[in-house]
């Protein structure tokens, strides 16, 4: 059996659990032998399988369980960096990289950048990478996430500008030592608690990244009114939605005092809230 036959066997037996079955499985092969997906591609299909099968196999019958590809790979790519990812942190996604566009158009040049509910750390990370003048801070309340975020800031040679705390927005005090910034990102939980989600999600990634209550709404509520003294005069605040709660969100910005304007991702879908 060859590599190509072993990718057309995983991408048939995935292909009921995964809608990129093919790629999932192309991924997975490339991850066993060590190789880019590309490099697989064009050198190793006609390659001799039995070396690495039972090393594919292992993961492609975890992936047929739904476990998300990044879970399994340990990276996830995001605004073209590859990111550690692992259980108990969310997996970064496309649609968040308007944040960084938006921060990137709206405070080319911020000097202290604020990122609350780091997780991976890709925010703050995609951010400072392309302003070399920023020092960052990144919070969350999970201590795995914190760990994993310092662990890829230090990986893209930011250990020097970005800092990572263990620190929740919801206890007194947080941010008291912290002092102010000129942008603060922020993609903080913000899904129903009963919402149906696809199981690549609802049975792997962590539920305190993804819930916020009935309507989804409680962590805007107890993160927008402390953000006036989290910024400096003239500073901004950028906040992912999800695609159906723009006016919620901004009635309760604009209830704190906040102007309003909203960001759409690729798909023209409302993802973001600018707050001024």
């Amino acid at each position: 059996m060859t590599i190509a036959d072993a990718i057309r066997a995983a991408a048939k037996q995935l292909s009921s659990t995964s809608d990129t079955a093919r790629l999932d499985a192309e991924l997975l092969m490339a991850h066993v032998l060590r190789v880019p997906r590309s490099d697989m591609l064009l050198r190793h299909m006609c390659d001799e399988v039995a070396p690495y099968l039972a090393s594919f196999e292992t993961l492609a019958a975890r992936r047929a369980v739904h476990e998300p590809i990044a879970y399994i790979l340990g990276v996830q790519e995001f605004f073209g960096h590859e990111f550690a990812v692992k259980p108990g942190v969310l997996i970064p996604r496309g649609d968040s990289e308007t944040l960084v566009r938006a921060a990137l158009e709206i405070g080319p040049d911020a000097r202290r950048v604020l990122d609350m509910g780091t997780g991976s750390g890709a925010l703050l990370i995609a951010y400072l990478l392309v302003n070399g003048q920023a020092q960052g801070i990144g919070i969350d309340a999970s201590n795995t996430a914190a760990l994993v975020a310092a662990s890829n800031a230090s990986a893209h040679g930011l250990s020097g500008r970005a800092q990572i705390l263990r620190r929740s927005w919801l206890d007194a005090g947080w941010a008291d030592d912290l002092g102010q910034f000129d942008l603060v990102l922020c993609n903080p939980p913000y899904v129903e608690a009963n919402a149906p989600l696809d199981r690549d999600v609802r049975d792997f990634e962590p539920a305190s990244a993804l819930f916020s209550g009935s309507e989804g709404l409680d962590d805007y509520r107890a993160i927008i009114p402390q953000l006036g003294k989290l910024l400096f005069k003239g500073g901004v605040a950028i906040l992912e939605i999800g695609h159906t709660q723009a006016a919620q969100v901004s009635q309760i910005a604009r209830e704190s005092g906040f102007d309003v304007q909203l960001r759409h991702d690729l798909a023209h879908r409302p993802r973001a809230l600018v707050l001024r």
